[in-house]
C-alpha cells in the first residue's frame, strides 16, 4: 500500500463528504477510492469512515487521523515547493472562482501577461457570483467582493473597490437628478442588489463630512449579477451605486451619468479565499499574488476616473 497516496485519497473522502465525490475530483475511479481507504484502515487496526447508504461520517479515530493527515500532507507540499522553487516554474491547474465583472474587466484582459510569466500554470476560472463549495468542487481559490462570513475560509483583503452613484440619460430626463440623497427614498426609482449570502438588498451608503446616510433601495427590479445590475441601470430603470472600474465605459460613452459627486460612497472590500484545510501551493501562492497585484493595480486607475468624473 502506498501510504501517502492512500492519506491524500482518505482526506478527500473527508472533506467531499462521500467516495464518488471524492473519486471524481481526484479524477480515479470510485472503487480505487473504496479499496484504497480499506487498506489504510487495515493498516491502522482502526475504523476510519462508518458508511451508510447515504453518507460517510468520520470516526473518533478518523476525526483525530483526518488532523493529522492534513497537517502532515502540508508540510510535504511545503517541503516539495522549497526544494523546486528555485529550479523549476510552478506548474498544474489552478481553479479560481470570481464575479463576472472580474473576470471581464480585470483578469482576463491582462492574462496573458501571466500566461507570459508562469507558462506552465493552466487556470480554470469559475464566473460567476453564486455559492460555492470549495472542497467538493475542488476549488484553490475564490477573489471576491464583500466581506467573507463563512468561517471555513480564510481571507487575505487584497483592496477595495470605489463605488460611485450613477443614472441613465433616460432616466434623469425623466426625473431628474436627485439634489440630496434623501431624495432617493421617496421620489426615485433603483436597481437592488440581491446579495447571494443573505438574500437581502444591499443598501446604498452616502458620506458628506460628517453626515452619513444609509438608503434601503426603493427598487424596481434586483439582480443577483454585478453585469446585469450595470445593465439595469444603463437601460433606464434606476439609480444604481456601481463599482467606478465597470462604470468607466458607459460614462466615456455616455449611457450612465455620474450623480451626487459632492458625496462619497463606501467602498466595497476586495478578498481572496481559500478553504483553511487546503494548503496554499507554491503555483496556488502565485496565482493569489498575481491577483492581488491586479486588485492594486486597479485602484491607481479608479482614482484617475474620479478625478475626470469630478471636474
Amino acid at each position: 500500500m502506498d501510504q501517502l497516496s492512500a492519506m491524500r485519497v482518505f482526506v478527500r473522502v473527508v472533506e467531499t463528504g462521500n467516495f464518488t465525490r471524492a473519486a471524481t475530483t481526484l479524477n480515479i475511479p470510485k472503487t480505487t477510492v473504496t479499496n484504497m481507504v480499506q487498506a489504510l484502515e487495515a493498516h491502522l487496526h482502526t475504523t476510519l469512515l462508518n458508511r451508510t447508504t447515504r453518507r460517510v461520517m468520520v470516526t473518533t479515530d478518523g476525526a483525530l487521523y483526518y488532523e493529522r493527515a492534513i497537517q502532515i500532507l502540508g508540510e510535504i507540499a511545503e517541503l516539495d515547493g522549497s526544494m523546486s522553487n528555485s529550479q523549476t516554474q510552478p506548474s498544474g491547474r489552478v481553479r479560481v472562482e470570481m464575479a463576472g465583472a472580474f473576470a471581464d474587466l480585470i483578469i482576463i484582459p491582462h492574462l496573458c501577461e501571466f500566461h507570459e510569466r508562469y507558462p506552465q500554470i493552466k487556470l480554470d476560472i469559475g464566473v460567476g457570483d453564486r455559492l460555492v463549495d470549495y472542497i467538493a468542487e475542488n476549488v484553490d481559490c475564490a477573489l471576491r467582493g464583500g466581506t467573507p462570513t463563512d468561517q471555513s475560509l480564510i481571507a487575505r483583503k487584497v483592496g477595495e473597490i470605489g463605488m460611485q452613484a450613477y443614472a441613465a440619460p433616460r432616466y434623469l430626463e425623466k426625473f431628474g437628478e436627485p439634489a440630496h440623497p434623501e431624495e432617493i427614498r421617496g421620489d426615485h426609482f433603483c436597481v437592488g442588489y440581491l446579495q447571494a449570502p443573505s438574500g437581502r438588498i444591499m443598501p446604498m451608503n452616502f458620506k458628506r463630512g460628517d453626515e452619513e446616510i444609509e438608503i434601503d433601495p426603493n427598487y424596481v427590479i434586483s439582480v443577483n449579477d454585478a453585469r446585469s445590475y450595470l445593465d439595469a441601470a444603463m437601460a433606464g430603470i434606476g439609480i444604481a451605486q456601481v463599482p467606478r472600474f465597470m462604470a468607466k465605459e458607459p460614462v466615456e460613452k455616455g449611457r450612465l451619468v455620474p450623480i451626487l459627486s459632492d458625496w462619497t460612497c463606501e467602498s466595497f472590500p476586495l478578498y481572496i479565499v481559500y478553504p483553511q484545510t487546503r494548503h496554499l501551493s507554491n503555483k496556488v501562492r502565485v496565482v493569489v499574488d498575481w491577483l492581488a497585484k491586479r486588485v492594486q493595480t486597479l485602484k491607481v486607475e479608479e482614482n484617475r476616473q474620479a478625478m475626470r468624473e469630478a471636474s
